[in-house]
């Protein structure tokens, strides 16, 4: 009875798996779990929203690492509103890895001035009902937006869709390596580096000013600013078609003459020559020592 049992299981999670892969990806799904998200804060206040999101594994940072149910389970509750609106989405040609970008606008409070306005970045992994579960949220403070940014959702090559790795952690080694080498590279030149793994399009997230698109802007803005950086890998985690992924860990940035800590998260795609580069970075501020 129990081989039936495990047998049938087996073929069940098998049926599944091919299900999700003959579906093609379609970005407005992950795109329609954040609206779901923000319409669950409205709904449950934001403790319980996360809570009603979250992956098993999901992470915020507050301001180290944490998951979600054991920082908002050991909480009351998390007092005013949060209001989020996706501008950038990407999802994997298997689906079941995918990120949003946006704008949030927190209040705690009756007037305008209680307002607090900045960009969020959320990571979504499809759980065994292939519905997004949110696996890591984090953001950044800024001045109130004088425009919206412009949308940019995109699905992505279909014809690049693969059969699961048999070495689930293959891909893996591989974004952690290739982390670990744009770390590297960073402690050499800071602006050679993201030259050579900032994709053209690339967005940069940095506290205190609106999101910056695309390769020239973010190194005028690394050179201006007298930014330099050494960072080191946490850990990594990437899609089973192995065209997206994410990173994440410690960052020392030096501005100036100032000195702090970060957490930083990566999200990185592959390019047709079958090299990783960094589409979003998204540097969260930490106490500094």
């Amino acid at each position: 009875m129990k081989r039936l049992i495990l047998a049938a299981i087996i073929i069940i999670s098998s049926i599944k798996m091919v299900i999700a892969q003959s579906v093609p990806a379609d970005v407005n799904r992950v795109i329609d779990a954040d609206k779901g998200f923000n319409k669950l804060i409205e709904r449950k206040g934001i403790k319980g929203g996360f809570l009603a999101a979250a992956a098993p594994e999901g992470m915020v940072f507050k301001p180290e690492p944490v998951k979600i149910t054991d920082f908002y389970t050991n909480i009351d509750g998390q007092p005013g509103t949060l209001n989020m609106r996706p501008n950038f989405a990407r999802i994997a040609v298997n689906g079941d890895l995918a990120f949003t970008a946006g704008s949030y606008v927190y209040q705690n409070g009756n007037n305008d001035t209680d307002k607090v306005f900045g960009d969020y970045v959320s990571i979504w992994h499809a759980d065994d009902d292939n519905k997004f579960k949110l696996l890591m949220n984090l953001g950044i403070q800024h001045p109130e937006a004088e425009q919206e940014s412009l949308t940019d959702f995109k699905n992505p090559d279909s014809a690049k869709r693969v059969a699961p790795s048999k070495d689930p952690f293959s891909g893996k080694r591989i974004i952690m390596a290739t982390d670990n080498l744009f770390n590297h590279s960073l402690s050499l030149s800071t602006l050679a580096s993201y030259k050579e793994f900032l994709s053209p399009e690339g967005r940069f997230y940095f506290p205190g000013f609106e999101p910056m698109t695309g390769q020239d802007r973010v190194m005028k803005f690394i050179d201006n600013e007298g930014i330099t950086i050494t960072a080191q890998t946490t850990n990594a985690g990437r899609s089973t078609s192995n065209d997206l992924a994410y990173t994440y860990g410690k960052a020392r940035i030096k501005k100036g003459e100032i000195v702090s800590n970060y957490n930083y998260v990566r999200i990185w795609e592959i390019d047709a020559s079958h090299k990783w580069n960094i589409l979003l970075e998204v540097f969260s501020a930490i106490e500094n020592d």
